[in-house]
């Protein structure tokens, strides 16, 4: 009898471990809390549960009450990402968004070197090529596109560079605009690697090498 209650409680244990997780993977990434730090423009850090609104530029603290911070009084946050892995960090830079005026905006930083970094911001999009799909699709610690119920993650890029952050159009030419210099290398690094000139993980290591090419 006692092992029977304690196969049943190990049972629900794991059932309810894998319903936690079906829950968490049921959400985009801005859509959960993860364990994070902001640090204001005063140079104080506050450490607890952050959840990021990319779309409203807004990031929320959650300690024993929820605080929100807008990029205008936040230097940078960084949270650690259970979902798809690893430790993001968001700063909140100049920048239009809509072409009138600069305001502050939260970009999270992939990779950056002495001249460039390569920035995103994430966001929701409709996917009708999924429309009725379940649950999420092709997760991997380099994020390919990521499918829940007709929607997907989608990313802006865009390079920092000569202090100025331009936006990248996604079209392979002008990769080599916004990296100048070493077309060749670039090229024969990503046909080697089978690196695609649009997708995030192999933005990522694009710009890692290039920014290693330039040290020379």
């Amino acid at each position: 009898m006692k092992n029977t209650i304690k196969l049943t409680i190990l049972t629900l244990g794991i059932w309810i471990m894998g319903m936690g997780m079906t829950q968490a993977q049921d959400k985009f990434p801005s859509q959960i809390w993860h364990k994070g730090n902001i640090y204001d423009t005063e140079g104080q850090a506050f450490s607890g549960l952050v959840k990021y609104d990319l779309d409203n530029n807004l990031v929320q603290l959650q300690n024993e009450t929820i605080i929100t911070f807008t990029a205008s009084n936040v230097a940078y946050f960084e949270i650690y990402d259970e979902l798809y892995g690893g430790i993001r960090k968001f700063y909140s830079l100049p920048y239009s968004l809509n072409g009138d005026y600069e305001t502050p905006v939260f970009f999270e930083v992939l990779t950056e070197g002495k001249d460039i970094a390569l920035l995103c911001r994430e966001y929701i999009a409709t996917d009708s090529r999924n429309m009725g799909a379940w649950g999420p699709v092709g997760m991997n610690p380099f994020w390919g596109p990521q499918n829940m119920m007709g929607y997907r993650l989608a990313f802006n890029y865009y390079f920092f560079k000569d202090n100025q952050i331009q936006r990248y159009s996604l079209k392979k030419k002008d990769l080599y605009d916004m990296l100048p210099g070493y077309d060749d290398e670039i090229s024969l690094f990503m046909r080697k690697n089978r690196l695609e000139h649009d997708k995030r993980g192999d933005l990522l290591r694009i710009t890692a090498y290039y920014n290693e090419l330039s040290k020379n």
